[in-house]
This record gives structure tokens, sequence and C-alpha cells, in this order.
């Protein structure tokens, strides 16, 4: 059985790695190379290759942009190659759907090209499809979210990095965002920013506070089911008691991570 493979990724020195080991292999026929979305676009719909090994983080036109363009339904089979993102390897585990993080070694390599035949090997895989549309649902609302929000100040914009949040109040249609040194206004409501921001990170204790769960130094008991959420400023929030079992949850599985 004569495997024909397609190979992107932007980064030359990664790119040739997956083909110096494809090359090693007498069921592969390489087919071609692409550094970026839009060729692989073409070289997908014009050589219809039987697999390909896909990166997803490439500049303008990602992996994930790449499988959206073409449409999950008729990609090759596929190996989604990654750089360390824990988040992203456990969705590729969950669905169960090839693929390598860089660096990877010789062995590592092997294995998932042995996957990666034994399912050519069965035919068209149709329950492949939604295990990939689930992995790339995941993926992308985990690159939706906000990385900075841009504020007014004074008479510029500034961007603030989500991170840098301590924890941020609602004050009608605006909010606050407290930062270690410093509160900038946001005119955005509560309900509309909480949707922006990633909930691993961000829990909401009161009807008009969401804190930075990776910014939290201590959780105390007060009284009638109330806590105390402590930041690493030293600044003290109460949290509703209603809030509690489910922050108590985003704590421990932020932790676990």
């Amino acid at each position: 059985m004569t495997i024909t493979t397609l190979v992107v990724d932007d980064e030359p020195i990664a790119r040739h790695a997956v083909v110096r080991l494809l090359r090693n292999d007498p069921d592969i026929e390489l087919v071609g190379e692409c550094g970026d979305g839009v060729s692989a676009v073409e070289a997908i719909r014009s050589m219809s290759p039987d697999l390909v090994f896909l990166d997803i983080q490439m500049p303008a036109i990602t992996g994930l942009d790449v499988v959206a363009t073409i449409g999950a339904a008729r990609m090759p089979a596929t190996v989604f190659v990654t750089a360390y993102e824990q988040f992203a390897v456990r969705a590729f585990e969950a669905n169960a759907v090839d693929y390598l993080v860089k660096p990877f070694g010789r062995d590592r390599f092997a294995e998932t090209l042995r996957r990666a035949k034994q399912r050519l090997a069965l035919g068209h895989d149709t329950d492949a499809i939604p295990r990939i549309m689930q992995v790339l649902e995941s993926l992308r609302q985990r690159h939706d979210y906000l990385d900075r929000i841009p504020v007014r100040e004074d008479e510029k914009v500034v961007f603030v990095a989500v991170d840098d949040i301590v924890w941020i109040r609602a004050n009608r249609n605006t909010v606050r965002l407290h930062l270690a040194d410093r509160t900038c206004e946001l005119r955005e409501t509560m309900t509309a920013l909480v949707e922006r921001l990633d909930p691993r990170h961000f829990a909401r204790v009161h009807r008009s506070a969401i804190i930075n769960v990776r910014r939290v130094s201590a959780i105390h008991p007060w009284f009638n089911g109330y806590h105390v959420v402590t930041m690493d400023t030293g600044q003290q929030l109460r949290m509703s008691r209603y809030q509690h079992e489910a922050f108590l949850r985003l704590v421990t599985t932020q932790r676990a991570e």
C-alpha cells in the first residue's frame, strides 16, 4: 500500500524533520511540502493526498483554518502537529485524533505514523469527522478568548493583558479592571465581558465581581455559607454562597493543569 502524503508546517526545520522521517518509510510517497495555509489548501484540493501532517500554529491561516476551508468531511487522514499546549493535547486525546507535539522523537513519530496507517487500512473512517470537529471547536473556542483588552487612558488606548487583571467589578454599563498597580474603566457590561474571558481562568464570585483564578492566594470561610477570597495583591472579596461550589471545581481543575 502506497500512502501519498503532504507535509504542512511554516517552520522549515520542523517540516524537514517530518519529511526526513517519512522518507525512511517504504509505504510513504511524499507528494509535497507546504509552508503556509494558503498553499496547503491548494495542495490538498489538487493532489488529494491520503495523509496530511498539518501544523496547527501557522500565521495568517492556521491549521484549523485549513480544515475549515477544506471541510472536515473532505479532509484526508490528518496528523495534527502542535507546539506543546496541554489544552490542545487533551482535546486530541479525548477525541482519539492523531497528533505530534514538537519537538518529537523518532519513536513517537513512528507510533503516530503506525496509527495513521492502521486507520487508512480500515478504509474511510466516518467516525473521524465528528471527532475532528469536536477538537477544532475546542481549540477554536480556546483561541477566541481575549488575550488583551483595549482600554482608554487619558488621550490614548492601551492594551491590558488579561493575565494582569486581578479582578473585575461591574458598575452598571461599565466595568472596572483592577490590576496590581491601577484600575481601568471599560465601557462594556459584565455579561458581555465574561463571555469573552477564558472560563478556566476567570470565575464569577459575585453578581458584580469576576476574579482571575490564577491570582487567588487563599479562600477563607466566613459565615452563613459565604467565603472570602484573598487575591495575591492582598485584596479581599466576598464570594456568594451560590458560587462557592462552582468556584472550587474551577480551582481544582486549574491546579490539576
